[in-house]
């Protein structure tokens, strides 16, 4: 009898532990899908990491024993997704969650803790940024080369396969359009995508010709033409613009504004800091024919964003964060901010920073949103960002999984 009742006990156990507490977060305005009106006086319910359900409050119940966080006067928006960052070490998702971004595709160079660190989100403890990778980025010189690559890189059990397609402003050569070829071919028939980066007008008809699923870069050289916008709007391929990129190469020139605001300075690498100050660098830069030239160039990146954008185009958040000097999470912030700078509204670059992202990531029956089933990814502001876009900066907290993300 004493075995019988224990082994019910323990069955009550585990039960108990699989469905968990229920959270209950009221009084906030809700952003649940950035294309939708905002619900006043909401309620967010979530259960094993995921939204239990979300809404006015006078439309949820919300169960005898929640757990309740008062949040009157806040606003609630979806977690922040980065289509085109760089993880090199797990502390990195630490950084990025800081500041609001949940998830963030990184595409290209990350070790083995990265991979093993992909394995272990799908858990409702998770409270640290989800993370999806490219493995290395594919430099083959030939056909043959190419298809070795993508199956190695298949082996890996990459999310997407990366290739660069650029001549760093003539300073090296580009991969042969065969070989781009070759590798997306390949790709496609291993059921994988294949996000590109580049540079000109010319190679983005081509990849986009050939099948390439991601646009990881503005185009710069020049305006975007109908036909070029048209053919993306067929394609279905989103479109990263990573404005702060381009941002990132010129603007140490000298001592920006941001590197003294309180919110870059608590979890921005001091490191990195010391060194975008060095007056020689700066100096560098000022001299730098490329950084120059890529400052003269943000303006088109930034029209061609809002013609694609406009010519409905799946216009998606990236930053290419990760190198030094291109730090993540506050880069992602400042990247919605230009978004708006080009011409969409707030609501639009949420979207294209929610919704849309996970929805370029084939994740969106999980992330983008805060729906039922979905994991319980998402900010809480002391202001809206529809009102102002630079709301987005004034971080009460970040829960992922609805846990609190330590900050």
């Amino acid at each position: 009898m004493v075995l019988v009742c224990s082994y019910v006990a323990m069955l009550a156990a585990t039960a108990q532990a699989q469905t968990g507490t229920v959270k209950a977060f009221t009084g906030a305005t809700l952003i649940h899908d950035a294309a939708q009106a905002p619900i006043q006086d909401a309620t967010l319910l979530v259960q094993d990491g995921k939204v239990l359900a979300a809404g006015a409050a006078a439309n949820i119940r919300i169960p005898a024993g929640a757990e309740r966080t008062s949040l009157s006067g806040k606003t609630i928006i979806p977690g922040l997704i980065n289509t085109h960052g760089h993880v090199t070490t797990p502390a990195d998702l630490a950084t990025y969650a800081a500041y609001g971004v949940t998830t963030v595709l990184s595409l290209g160079g990350e070790p083995p803790e990265v991979f093993a660190a992909r394995g272990d989100q799908h858990t409702p403890l998770l409270n640290r940024t989800r993370v999806y990778l490219a493995g290395p980025v594919l430099t083959p010189t030939s056909v043959a080369e190419a298809r070795t690559q993508v199956a190695n890189a298949a082996a890996q059990h990459v999310d997407i396969i990366k290739i660069r397609v650029d001549d760093n402003l003539g300073t090296t050569p580009k991969m042969a359009p065969e070989v781009s070829r070759a590798v997306i071919r390949e790709a496609h028939a291993r059921g994988l995508r294949v996000a590109v980066h580049l540079y000109y007008l010319d190679d983005a008809r081509d990849l986009l010709a050939s099948g390439a699923d991601l646009i990881a870069h503005s185009v710069r050289d020049q305006s975007v033409d109908e036909a070029f916008t048209q053919a993306l709007r067929a394609s279905g391929a989103c479109y990263t613009p990573t404005l702060m990129r381009e941002v990132s190469t010129f603007v140490y020139e000298s001592t920006p504004a941001f590197l003294s605001d309180s919110l870059f300075l608590t979890h921005a690498n001091a490191q990195w800091v010391a060194a975008v100050k060095e007056p020689a660098r700066q100096q560098a830069l000022r001299n730098s024919i490329s950084a120059q030239t890529y400052k003269a160039q943000l303006p088109v990146a930034q029209r061609n964003l809002k013609r694609l954008f406009d010519a409905g185009v799946p216009v998606v958040m990236g930053t290419d964060t990760g190198p030094m000097g291109r730090f993540q999470g506050y880069f992602e912030l400042m990247e919605i901010e230009m978004m708006v700078d080009a011409g969409l509204t707030p609501a639009q670059a949420l979207v294209a920073s929610t919704r849309d992202a996970a929805r370029c990531l084939k994740v969106d029956n999980e992330l983008g949103t805060l729906e039922r089933g979905k994991y319980a990814d998402f900010l809480v502001l002391d202001a809206s960002p529809l009102e102002r876009i630079s709301n987005i900066r004034r971080i009460h907290s970040v829960w992922i999984a609805g846990n609190r993300v330590p900050r």
